[in-house]
């Protein structure tokens, strides 16, 4: 992909390179430290069915040993610099996130470069990765709110978008060094690759870093940049569980990231579930007694959105919950007022103002931008976006939701004479 012209586009700058990576900055020469977010455009979305968490298995092991260092060496090398790293890998991306003084922000590009451009992946480490994954879903048996979200996740995105990035027990024990190693070949290239940074840098320096390191790094072909594969069919599943509580969860189709309603979901969502003045902890928990955990929250897989309500409660209560979590979202278009959203809307604000005017923070969101939007929004825009949101656009939005089209999920114990899987009409 041939280098295009700068963009400075809300005072961003944003750039193709010639090796085929997609480059933005966010300029904050006061600050005192560097982010930088590696986003490869390649995650579970790419898992082959047979080998279903393969690519979280790749991301456990691009560390373990490159070329140049072995993975104690590796560590050690991000160590003498003081820089913060980590990884993880999603359905549609996998992640690098660095926090380093600037002094070291080239010489942290080379190591980055080196873990995913040069892994070896040494036989031993990969076992081990696959263990750990294996002994993730035994502990995951444990915790039913993981449980849950895994069962609602499949309900919600299908079979094969909705699938376990950590794979499943069947999957694992087939995947092999070779299988690891080949899979990084085909998907780990420069094509797939955005790089986000803010804070004090100097972007020429950086960029030329980059397409240094990056050059000759597979394909320079843009990939990894299609919607989320998933079609919404409304369903309800029963998973039957010896626990003290029942947990229910349910979706309904949101607002995409780009969608000009995505503010207007965010107020929504923050009515409903913002802390212990939220709706649902007050209405459903205090006043009424129904539920031990109770929460709204909603996640937007490229060009998508979706909404979800959770809670858990007493087998005997689960049916009176889901109702009345139903009524707390049919409400909003009824007798939602301005107070409980200026409320909502500039707890929204005042956390874009402080924690997400973190570096880090600010890095991450640039991230966001080029997964979601292919280019800088900014922090402006976002807030511009959020005092824009009325009590009247809740309610409009609220009366707009398909909320007759639903995923239901439930995990635990049955009450006596409940149905094990009702239908989607009944539920």
């Amino acid at each position: 992909m041939p280098e295009s012209a700068p963009s400075n586009e809300n005072g961003f700058i944003h750039r193709g390179l010639d090796c085929g990576v997609e480059f933005a900055a966010d300029l904050l020469p006061h600050r005192d430290t560097v982010a930088m977010s590696f986003r490869m455009l390649t995650g579970l979305a790419n898992d082959p069915p047979e080998l279903t968490g393969i690519g979280s298995i790749v991301e456990r092991t691009l560390s373990k040993g490159t070329r140049k260092y072995d993975g104690r060496g590796l560590a050690d090398a991000f160590d003498a610099m003081g820089v913060q790293w980590g990884s993880i890998s999603g359905r549609q991306s996998t992640l690098v996130r660095i926090l380093c003084l600037p002094e070291f922000a080239l010489q942290t590009v080379n190591l980055v470069a080196e873990m995913l451009c040069r892994p070896t992946f040494p036989e031993d480490a990969c076992k081990v990765a696959v263990d750990l994954a294996r002994q993730d879903l035994r502990s995951m048996e444990d915790d039913p709110h993981d449980l849950l979200r895994v069962m609602i996740q499949r309900l919600t995105l299908g079979p094969i978008f909705g699938r376990h990035p950590g794979g499943e027990p069947e999957t694992l024990a087939r995947i092999t060094p070779q299988n690891i190693a080949e899979h990084w070949k085909r998907f780990y290239h420069t094509g797939r690759l955005q790089v986000s940074v803010a804070g004090p840098v100097d972007a020429d320096a950086l960029i030329q870093r980059i397409g240094d390191n990056f050059a000759d790094f597979g394909s320079a072909q843009r990939a990894g940049r299609e919607p989320a594969d998933f079609d919404f069919e409304p369903t309800t599943q029963h998973r039957d569980k010896d626990l003290k509580q029942q947990y229910i969860a349910f979706t309904l189709l949101g607002a995409k990231r780009a969608d000009h309603h995505f503010a207007v979901e965010r107020v929504l969502i923050a009515v409903l579930s913002g802390g212990m003045s939220g709706r649902l902890f007050t209405e459903v928990r205090e006043k009424l007694g129904l539920v031990y955990w109770v929460a709204a929250w909603h996640e937007q897989p490229r060009d998508a959105g979706l909404i979800y309500f959770g809670a858990s409660t007493t087998p005997q209560r689960c049916e009176k919950t889901y109702a009345t979590l139903r009524r707390e979202l049919d409400r909003l278009s009824e007798d939602l007022t301005a107070e409980e959203t200026h409320r909502a809307r500039n707890s929204l604000i005042a956390q874009l103002e402080t924690e997400d005017d973190l570096t880090r923070a600010r890095a991450g969101s640039l991230s966001d931008d080029l997964f979601h939007f292919s280019r800088p929004i900014g922090l402006a825009a976002k807030l511009a976006a959020l005092r824009a949101v009325t009590v009247e656009r809740v309610q409009e939005y609220a009366r707009g939701l398909p909320r007759d089209r639903l995923c239901v999920a439930t995990l635990g114990p049955l009450a006596p004479g409940t149905k094990a899987d009702p239908s989607p009409s009944e539920a």
